[in-house]
Parts: structure tokens; C-alpha cells; sequence
């Protein structure tokens, strides 16, 4: 047993990267996800302001979030608006790779 003496420790600070790497995983498949949804939500706004013959593109990014402002890419397409947007990360490759977009149409007046 004196051989065992602070294995426990051992074994945690020898886990702890991999603790670290699955809650950083976690974290960007989360933001992922809430990404998708604020994309959505705001590409409605965007085909309602359409329909009723106002600016898409103005209410696209009155919908969408402060943060979401600069990381999100709008087109208007014929009655498709369409939203591009990328989620929060701490590196930017991993956040250009888990883009989201989001599209709703909608028949322009």
C-alpha cells in the first residue's frame, strides 16, 4: 500500500487535459447549435420584413444578437434571405468549420 500513496492524484492531474478537452467540445457544439438557432430566427425576421415590403437585410441584423453582428454574412435572394453565421470560439479555424446557415422565403409585395 505505500507503493499506491498519492496515485490518486497522479491519476487526475494526468486527466485533466482530457477533461478540459471534452467540456471545450461541448462548449463549441452548444454554441454551435445556439448559433443555428439565432440564424434561423433571424432569417425569419428577415423573410417577414420581405412579405411586408420592408428592408431583409435591416431586420435580418435588428434580429440578431450584438455578438452575431459582425460573425454573420446576409443575403437577399429573390424572396430567400439567407443567413451565414459562424458561433463563438477560441479558435477561429475550428469556428470557420462549424458555420451554420439558415434560409426562409417568403413572397415579396
Amino acid at each position: 500500500m505505500e507503493g499506491e500513496r498519492g496515485q490518486a492524484t497522479v491519476e487526475l492531474v494526468a486527466s485533466l487535459p482530457v477533461l478540459l478537452l471534452t467540456a471545450y467540445v461541448c462548449f463549441q457544439i452548444l454554441a454551435a447549435g445556439y448559433a443555428l438557432t439565432i440564424a434561423d430566427g433571424a432569417a425569419e425576421a428577415g423573410a417577414l420584413a420581405l412579405a411586408s415590403g420592408g428592408s431583409a437585410t435591416a431586420a435580418t441584423r435588428d434580429a440578431l444578437p450584438g455578438w452575431a453582428g459582425e460573425d454573420a454574412r446576409i443575403s437577399v435572394r429573390g424572396g430567400r434571405v439567407t443567413v451565414r453565421l459562424w458561433p463563438p470560439g477560441v479558435y477561429e479555424a475550428l469556428s470557420e468549420r462549424l458555420a451554420v446557415t439558415a434560409t426562409a422565403a417568403a413572397r415579396p409585395r
